[in-house]
């Protein structure tokens, strides 16, 4: 079986947005579902493409672009779009639904798992003729409507139980049944295929200029010699120093979170093959980058520490936000 998948709008067409500070960017949103639903297929066996509009700059080329994007793509079964819904700023709950031209059946299964798995007021299948997506791609499609970026009932459900809705959405579109112990026990031994993912503010760390958070003899969580990474280090110690973290070289792009070892074991992170994908809502930049530490301390309230120059490249600053997801999905186009 083979799926192609996209997110809605694009880095330079974007969607709805809720209001600030707990509103959802439905761009942001709508690649960070698209890609851990993938993750989920991937898991399932299915055959899954991934695509994202980083070119277009108008509303035409984008709808152009997606569609003729998911007909590129050879024969599959089913071409999906991941959208959010907006209306005016709540607090009550809005839903999710499900818009298809052909598929009803599948749409209404989707909008019925997603909100079982969420808690989301199931607002149901939804028939048009008038969507160029549903109209213009080749295979059977469907366009989900996760939640109303504006309903702070919406955006907190959707935090809650992000991985829940992923992995219900995933599960209808591989023909999987989808129950909440399972998808537990699913998590859990999905093997090489298990992903984390973290978001939230970051800060930076590491290299010689790190004074103030890092010791001069202070080491890695799991690099404890210069020659485990020297793609990630220095060529020589700093003067006053012993310590690997102040090695690190901060023109690289390196990332410290949290990591669940049960999950992705310390050797696993050390694996020179396997980067993390990092996204900057802010700048709408994204970006590959080497595991290198754990933390930061969950005292700080943070979900993430970046290479000084990947903090550079991202354009970001102390306390922006920042996702990371680990190993970095296969296809980003």
């Amino acid at each position: 079986m083979k799926i192609v998948i996209s997110s809605g709008h694009g880095l330079y067409v974007r969607g709805a947005a809720g209001p600030e500070p707990w509103g959802l960017d439905e761009v942001n949103e709508a690649r960070r579902v698209t890609d851990q639903v993938a993750n989920f297929l991937e898991g399932f066996d299915v055959e899954v493409v991934v695509y994202h509009d980083n070119v277009s700059t108008s509303q035409d080329e984008n709808l152009n672009r997606i569609v003729d994007f998911h007909n590129a793509q050879g024969p599959h079964e089913l071409d999906v779009s991941i959208h959010f819904n907006a209306y005016e700023p709540t607090e009550s709950p809005m839903g999710c639904e499900v818009w298809f031209k052909t598929q009803d059946t599948m749409a209404a299964e989707l909008s019925a798992m997603m909100s079982h798995a969420t808690g989301f007021i199931d607002r149901g299948a939804k028939y048009t003729d008038s969507l160029y997506f549903l109209n213009e791609t080749a295979a059977p499609s469907v366009l989900l409507e996760c939640c109303f970026v504006d309903s702070h009932a919406d955006v907190d459900l959707y935090h809650e139980h992000f991985e829940e809705l992923c992995a219900a959405i995933a599960s209808i579109l591989a023909g999987r049944d989808f129950d909440e112990e399972e998808f537990v026990e699913e998590e859990r031994t999905l093997g090489e295929n298990v992903i984390f993912s973290a978001a939230g503010p970051c800060s930076w760390f590491g290299g010689p200029e790190d004074t103030g958070g890092v010791d001069a003899d202070e080491g890695l969580a799991f690099f404890y010699d210069y020659e485990d990474a020297p793609h990630l280090f220095l060529p020589k110690q700093p003067p006053g120093t012993t310590g690997l973290a102040r090695r690190l070289n901060p023109e690289k792009p390196y990332v410290a979170c949290r990591w669940n070892y049960d999950f992705t074991p310390k050797a696993m992170l050390a694996d020179p093959t396997l980067r993390a994908l990092v996204r900057a809502p802010k700048s709408g930049l994204q970006a590959m980058a080497w595991p290198a530490d754990w933390g930061p301390n969950e005292d700080t309230g943070r979900a993430a520490d970046l290479s000084p120059g990947l903090m550079e490249a991202l354009k970001l600053q102390t306390d922006d936000e920042v996702e990371v997801l680990y190993p970095a999905p296969s296809l980003i186009v």
